[in-house]
This record gives structure tokens, sequence and C-alpha cells, in this order.
């Protein structure tokens, strides 16, 4: 009996069914693992130019270029709110936030008017001191004498705007209590220098470039907070934890006792497990040699404090190798 022998055209078609068959099911259902949607190039959201994040973001663009297989690029911009609903929105990657601020836009609280869906946290980076900032002749020593004086208090929305709208809160205060403007840091600090604003609210890293500007031109005063005052602001917000800024920096006197938040990266669930792991092992891991005074606090003892959102997958992986938890 004769042997039936495939025509190469049937044995073309055979070959291309049974490599589709192989090939259909690459993922094997591991959510965030396929790198083929990752992006070639991402940018990192950060804040101003005078800022703490903006520095920092672009020490971590060249580290994750570095070590990973995408190219980084820190960008300005108008800060934590801001950074989260242009992750949101697809529109960025990455990009720094504050704890309490990004713990907001998953409630659908104070700026945010529903629930975000799409931002998640690679880790947590270092205090945000809440800086009320003035000059030693302006006769502002307290919370409560800025009362009927021009403040600036950052973006409607920002997280500096809600660090002084809860702050006056535990003071008794509202911003109509006081004349408020809707400046940056370069614009704050210019502002005092000029003599247009009396103080401002600047939640920031210490020292914070804009602040160290003003110093070498006028002597800054930070308005303390009181022990009380931090208690009842702890107690309602618990995200806010007594912070300090020590004597010498700006030319201080002496330490003043304010609060802080912290900052973190947040980053797209469009990212994949596999490069989310790669960005937050290569940050943890080089953070020492950064040149930012800010690196310092980058450690992995402290890597998911105050974070109140969902890990992306990729950052829970590298973090449970470690033996690192996130608290619920």
């Amino acid at each position: 009996m004769k042997k039936k022998w495939l025509s190469p055209l049937a044995l073309i078609l055979a070959l291309l069914l049974l490599l589709a068959a192989c090939g259909g099911d690459d993922n094997g259902g591991d959510a965030g693992g396929d790198t083929s949607t990752d992006p070639e190039m991402i940018q990192i959201a950060t804040g101003g130019t005078s800022g703490t994040y903006y520095p920092l973001g672009g020490e971590m663009a060249s580290i994750i270029s570095a070590n990973t297989d995408v190219s980084a690029d820190a960008i300005s911009s108008n800060a934590s709110a801001e950074n989260v609903m242009s992750i949101e929105n697809g529109d960025i990657d990455v990009a720094f936030v504050q704890t309490d601020v990004v713990a907001h836009a998953v409630e659908g609280i104070n700026a945010f008017d529903e629930p975000v869906e799409h931002v998640l946290a690679l880790g947590s980076l270092y205090p945000e001191t809440v800086q009320i900032v003035t000059t030693e002749g302006s006769g502002i020593e307290s919370v409560e004498d800025l009362e009927g004086r021009t403040v600036s208090v950052g973006a409607p929305g920002s997280g500096t705007y809600i660090n002084a709208e809860q702050i006056l809160e535990v003071h008794g205060m509202t911003m109509d209590d006081i004349n408020a403007q809707n400046l940056d840091f370069g614009e704050s600090t210019g502002g005092i220098q000029d003599g247009n604003i009396d103080a401002a609210f600047i939640t920031a890293g210490t020292p914070t470039g804009a602040v160290e500007g003003l110093s070498a031109t006028v002597d800054v005063a930070i308005v303390p907070i009181t022990q009380d005052k931090i208690d009842e602001l702890v107690e309602a917000y618990p995200y806010y934890a007594s912070d300090t800024v020590e004597e010498g920096t700006y030319g201080l006197s002496e330490d003043v006792e304010t609060v802080a938040v912290l900052a973190m990266l947040a980053v797209s669930d469009s990212l994949s497990e596999d490069l989310v792991y790669d960005m937050t092992k290569a940050l943890y891991e080089n953070a020492e040699g950064m040149a930012h005074e800010k690196a310092s606090f980058i450690r992995l003892e402290n890597a998911l404090d105050g974070i109140g959102i969902d890990l992306h997958p990729g950052a829970e992986k590298y973090f449970n190798e470690e033996g690192i938890e996130l608290e619920n």
C-alpha cells in the first residue's frame, strides 16, 4: 500500500498551526508579566524645578535607564494631585506623589471627585516636611499669626494645599481666614523676598532648594507647630508624623517642630510585572549612589512606610523576595 505524504503547502500550514498553538498562552495567566506592551521610554512626573522631586527624579531616571530595558526621563509638573491624574488618564507611567494625596485619590475624596482605578504603589522614599516659611521680621511666630496675612498655599488640590487646609483646620481656621495665594515653591519664595506675600506652606524634603535660595537673601524663619496641635493632626489624619527642621537648615538658630507626610513613587497598572520589578530593584539597590541628600532615606526598611494603597505586583514581588511586606 502506498504511503500518503503531505504536500509542501499542507506541511507549512500544519507547522504554522502548531506554532500558534504553542505560543498562544505565553503569559501563562501571569498578570502584569507580559512586557510586550511596555513603552520603550517612560516619563517620571516630578514637581516644580525648584523643589525636591525634580532633581531627585532626574537621578532616578538615570538609574532606571542604566538598569532596565527602558529609557526614563524626569519631567516637571504641578506635583501630587496632577501626577495622580496623569497616571490615571494614561499620560504618565511613573510619578512622585505624597502618600496622603494618593490615599485620597484611591478613596475619591478631597481633590478627587471619584476613586482612581489605575494607580498603584512602587514604594516610599523620604519624609516630606511641611514647612511654613516666613522671615524673621514678619511678626509671624505661630500658625494663628497667619490670620489676615497673605499666604501661599500651593495649587488647589495639591498636596501642599491639602496640608495647609488641614493644619489651619486643627488651629480653628480655614482658607477664608487668610489671603490665600496659589503659587509654586519658586513663586512663593520669590514673593516672600519681594514682600508680596508674608508666608508660604511648602511641603518638600528639607533642605528645599527654593527655601535655601531665599535664605541667601533674607533671614528665614519656619513657623513651628505645637505638640498638642501635632497630636491633634495625627489623630485626625494618621498619615502625618512629627518632624523637625533641624538647627542650621536655612541658617536657623534652633530646631523647629512641625509635621511631615511621605513622598512615594506611584506607577500605572499598565506596566508589566517584570518592568516594575526591575525598576524597584534598580532604585532601592542603587539609591546610595545618588548624590541628592534625600537619597539617604531611600532604604528597603522604609520602602513601605505610609503606603495606604495597593502595591504593583512587580514591586510586591521584589519586596517579598527581600522579606518586606505591606502591613494592612
